[in-house]
């Protein structure tokens, strides 16, 4: 033990460097604009940070993030930081669950009844801002800050546990494909429907959901389809991975080091590691169309007669294509650069959780500020949800600019140290273990650098949206 603790304090004293670095440019630099949402209401604030300085930084430190963890090559202490747990305790758990699961179902009646009968004006609709402040933004940020509840809070599992069951058989070649589409087909439709300025058009779109959802719990039962098909519990429950709180095999809930879970078996196979990529890309998505560079590229797509309504859908696939096609690229390469008889399928695979800290990273970049800003809004819409109020926006300070780049970066940090974990648990030498990395890190770079670049792009309406 006191072996392993050596080499831990030499490993944090070999990388703190790096961190301390990011962690200090990002408190000098000056404000960019930080992507908060799409709630058409909110203010957003402009922060500056030269964009030369943030994408050199962040080039930078991820990699000699990956140099500097080179050096930790002590199978003891990395087995040591994964399986380090301690178990926590809740008193009244089952209590405690079902108050949750009650919470939840309200939460869901009032969403889509105020949707219909509540204010117009989104800023004082309940539905409006609990589904995006309080529901994608904050609690979203909770299943990987702190530990995933959504299977607790969940209200369509817990009305699909009081449904018939028809026990149909999931047909499992599908795979997480379903899922994949899913989720690009939902983000799809946040990003080209008034969904966050029209309560109504919100409360039918959920009604929509709740109507595909409880009938798959009714035909498949909600374990097989709230594990295999749902994308929502899929994004929640790879968030969870990421988190310090979460549940062992036995089921016990244990704390552990944040996104130790990310290094080991986590995925079946190269389709949920698809999910995990298009996780990425999809937050990615949602601030790319809000850019300049995007708004010129539709323009001149459409001079030449690219039809205006395949757009966004067209974007959204080759977007989600590109980064998958470099990703399994990267999975190709890895066995060139340390020849092993492990199938690029199984690299794919493994190496694919290692990238839902960098999702984690830049979903607080994206939304830690605004969910903020909203917190008046979502207090007033709580406690008045008929009333049609003017809430103050809080205005988040121009240095705080510097912790969305903390976000993106310490996330790329942790996912660069679980792919090294990962590396030594494929690999027997150390050598292989690190050329292994070698492709990876670079895609991990090239993911880093769209979100800073993203991150440093001023916000502009979205061209040919009615």
């Amino acid at each position: 033990m006191d072996r392993r603790r050596r080499s831990i304090r030499r490993s944090v004293r070999r990388t703190l460097p790096a961190g301390v670095t990011a962690l200090t440019l990002a408190a000098l630099a000056r404000p960019v604009l930080a992507h908060g949402g799409s709630l058409g209401g909110a203010a957003r604030e402009s922060l500056s940070v030269p964009t030369w300085l943030m994408l050199a930084t962040g080039g930078a430190v991820v990699g000699a993030s990956f140099l500097l963890a080179s050096f930790v090559t002590d199978r003891s202490a990395l087995d040591w930081l994964v399986e380090r747990r301690r178990p926590v305790g809740l008193p009244g758990e089952r209590t405690l669950r079902w108050a949750v699961g009650a919470l939840g179902v309200v939460g869901l009646v009032g969403v889509v009844v105020t949707g219909f009968v509540g204010p117009t004006d989104p800023l004082s609709n309940p539905a409006v801002v609990i589904v995006w402040a309080g529901w994608w933004a904050g609690f979203a940020m909770s299943t990987y800050l702190v530990g995933n509840a959504w299977p607790a809070l969940n209200p369509w599992r817990t009305i699909g546990a009081a449904l018939p069951d028809l026990g149909r058989r999931y047909r499992w070649r599908f795979g997480a494909w379903p899922s994949v589409a899913g989720l690009l087909v939902l983000v799809w439709v946040e990003v080209v429907s008034p969904l966050a300025d029209e309560p109504r058009v919100l409360a039918l779109t959920v009604v929509a959901y709740s109507v595909v959802t409880l009938a798959g719990t009714v035909v498949y039962g909600p374990d097989t389809w709230f594990g295999a098909v749902d994308p929502v519990a899929r994004v929640f429950r790879y968030y969870g991975a990421v988190a310090p709180v979460g549940r062992d095999a036995d089921g016990s809930l244990a704390l552990r080091f944040p996104g130790a879970r990310l290094s080991t078996d986590l995925l079946d196979g190269v389709d949920e590691a698809a999910f995990v990529v298009a996780l990425l890309w999809v937050t990615t998505f949602d601030g790319f169309v809000a850019t300049p560079a995007w708004r010129d590229l539709a323009r001149g797509l459409v001079g030449l007669g690219f039809p205006p309504i395949l757009l966004y859908p067209g974007a959204m696939v080759a977007g989600f294509a590109l980064f998958f096609g470099v990703y399994l690229l990267a999975a190709r390469l890895s066995r060139r650069t340390a020849p092993t008889f492990v199938a690029s399928a199984t690299l794919a695979r493994r190496f694919a959780p290692p990238l839902l800290a960098i999702a984690a990273g830049y979903h607080v970049a994206h939304f830690l500020g605004y969910f903020l800003s909203l917190t008046p809004a979502l207090a007033a819409a709580v406690t008045a949800p008929l009333a049609t109020v003017d809430p103050p926006l809080l205005v988040v300070p121009g240095w705080f600019g510097g912790v969305a780049i903390a976000g993106v970066l310490g996330g790329h940090l942790l996912g660069i140290l679980a792919a090294h974990t990962t590396a030594f648990d494929l690999f027997p030498g150390r050598l292989q273990a690190i050329r292994s990395q070698y492709p990876f890190i670079a895609v991990m770079i090239f993911y880093t650098m769209a979100s800073l670049w993203i991150v440093t792009r001023p916000d502009v309406p979205l061209p040919y949206l009615p």
